[in-house]
């Protein structure tokens, strides 16, 4: 009885491990900017490429380097998973600032704000279309689909029944958004979520390198408003914006962005948690080659020349092992790529496998900065141990008074 005991103690803190490993795989540091994004512009959606492309909504980004919004466009991307959603992005008031949560995959769509960015988007879940059997169906009603090329759609009526509509781009705040998290939408927390694939972190930064797409240029009516795939701003397949949602209207003298910290870092702040998931890295690397060099941290200093040294021959093999753990993954990776050129694979299973590529180092990332984590706290207590100091040569000032406090 003991031994099922403590065999069901051991199997809870695996899983509680394993939920706090995928919660805090979300976590990213998010922007935060003293004024509101523009409203939401107004475009059409651009044919749908072919299946097993799901519509991802533009949304207004934030540029610490220019110090304005600039308008990323909505686009069609490949689902990284059968049976994934895409959950868009949104700015959110809080404690007299605007915070930005980042997008994600997942099973379900999660709260991005009560938003209503449009085609399926109407603030709460996604009707642009569902799942059935590991194919996607697209709903004709609200998306642009020609059935001629894609037969997997269906036609459902969406009814919005907000008394207003409006562009508003922002939750909270005055003029924002009031809605808030279900409790279906807060259990999506629990699931597994994928940050948005190379196409989409390609497709966002070159919007943030086009001076066009910045706010104070195209002053909420941006030239791009959405494309066909991702990063395809000329030709046929990108779309203007209609006319803007709003006129729009920065301050004169804005606060570009948070002040720096003492410390000299990047103007981010850690934003309040979402209220069902955290967002995602803004630019995950696609291969372990892309990754930075990890922190390690300085040689111990305990005071005990035998424990510094056990220490540092547990870091440089972790190290050792990381590293051969690092080469293994792009060894596999560089095969998988010899593999699509010898078959001349095209560009829709290419995008599939740098999205596997991308999972597979955000995952081993995850799994060795919780190892170096586990060996810092291993060691902690250790480091914070003092020598024992020798007793005071005049033992009798040691002592306190007679008749004094005890």
């Amino acid at each position: 009885m003991r031994i099922r005991c403590i065999r069901a103690v051991l199997f809870a803190c695996v899983v509680f491990v394993m939920s706090s490993a995928s919660a805090s795989f979300a976590q990213q540091f998010r922007f935060s900017v003293s004024f509101g994004p523009p409203a939401l512009p107004v475009y059409e959606q651009p044919l749908c490429p072919g299946e097993g492309y799901i519509w991802t909504p533009g949304y207004w980004a934030w540029s610490d380097d220019e110090g304005d919004y600039y308008w990323v466009p909505g686009t069609w991307v490949l689902a990284p998973e059968p049976g994934f959603l895409w959950t868009p992005p949104y700015w959110a008031w809080h404690e007299g600032r605007y915070v930005f949560y980042d997008g994600y995959w997942g099973p379900h769509v999660g709260f991005y704000g009560g938003i209503n960015y449009g085609f399926g988007y109407s603030g709460e879940g996604f009707e642009g279309g569902r799942w059935d059997n590991g194919h996607f169906f697209y709903n004709r009603s609200v998306t642009n689909v020609n059935v001629t090329t894609i037969h997997n759609v269906y036609n459902t009526t969406v009814v919005n029944n907000r008394t207003t509509i409006n562009r508003v781009s922002y939750n909270g705040g005055e003029g924002g958004i009031s809605a808030r998290p279900t409790a279906q939408q807060e259990a999506v927390m629990h699931e597994r979520h994928i940050p948005p694939p190379a196409a989409q972190n390609e497709h966002m930064q070159a919007a943030r390198g086009n001076p066009e797409l910045r706010a104070s240029a195209n002053h909420g009516k941006p030239p791009v408003a959405a494309t066909a795939r991702p990063g395809a701003f000329r030709g046929g397949e990108a779309v203007a914006a209609r006319e803007a949602g709003a006129p729009y209207h920065p301050p004169a003298n804005h606060e570009p962005n948070q002040p720096r910290g003492s410390n000299g870092g990047p103007n981010r702040e850690a934003a309040p948690a979402r209220p069902e998931s955290a967002g995602h890295p803004s630019s995950p690397a696609n291969h372990p080659k892309d990754l930075a060099p990890m922190d390690r941290p300085a040689a111990p200093h305990t005071g005990n020349t035998k424990t510094d040294q056990k220490y540092q021959q547990q870091q440089e093999k972790l190290q050792q092992k990381q590293d051969q753990e690092r080469q293994k993954l792009q060894q596999q990776q560089d095969r998988d790529h010899q593999r699509l050129a010898q078959q001349k694979a095209d560009e829709a299973r290419k995008q599939q496998t740098e999205q596997k590529h991308q999972q597979q180092t955000q995952q081993l990332q995850q799994r060795h900065e919780q190892q170096q984590q586990k060996m810092q706290q291993k060691q902690a207590p250790q480091k914070q141990a003092q020598p024992k100091q020798a007793p005071p040569q005049n033992h009798s000032e040691s002592k306190p008074p007679k008749g004094g406090p005890q």
